[in-house]
């Protein structure tokens, strides 16, 4: 059993950045497939970033990408979400994930998830 704590969100104006972090516990870190999330109110969740196990291969959705990158650090057991060049857009609360095989997309394949942190960016 995998837990799941993320931090870091905050309000921050357009253009700003920030560092999201997610602490993981009980499990494995190293072995899971970790991916990050985001769901702004009236929409579905959708896939933001992810890292797969074993080949630390990086994936990101076309709305973030050369924005935002995903790092883990299996020593400290955490993933990181490094935020640049924020939108009004991104505003969302940002969900931590992680699954054991090699699912990278898709949110219903993702087995642990934390508890959100949000994000608010002001224009």
């Amino acid at each position: 059993q995998v837990q799941l704590v993320e931090s870091g969100g905050g309000l921050v104006q357009a253009g700003g950045s920030l560092r999201l972090s997610c602490a993981a516990s009980g499990g494995t870190f190293s072995t899971h497939t970790m991916g990050w999330f985001r769901q702004a109110p009236g929409k579905e969740r959708e896939f933001v970033a992810a890292v797969r196990r074993i080949t630390g291969t990086l994936y990101y959705a076309d709305s973030v990408k050369g924005r935002f990158t995903i790092s883990r650090d299996n020593a400290k057991n955490t993933l990181y979400l490094q935020m640049h060049g924020l939108k009004p857009e991104d505003t969302a609360v940002y969900y931590c994930a992680a699954n054991g095989g090699l699912v990278i997309f898709r949110a219903t394949a993702y087995d642990y998830w934390g508890q959100g942190t949000q994000v608010t960016v002001s224009s």
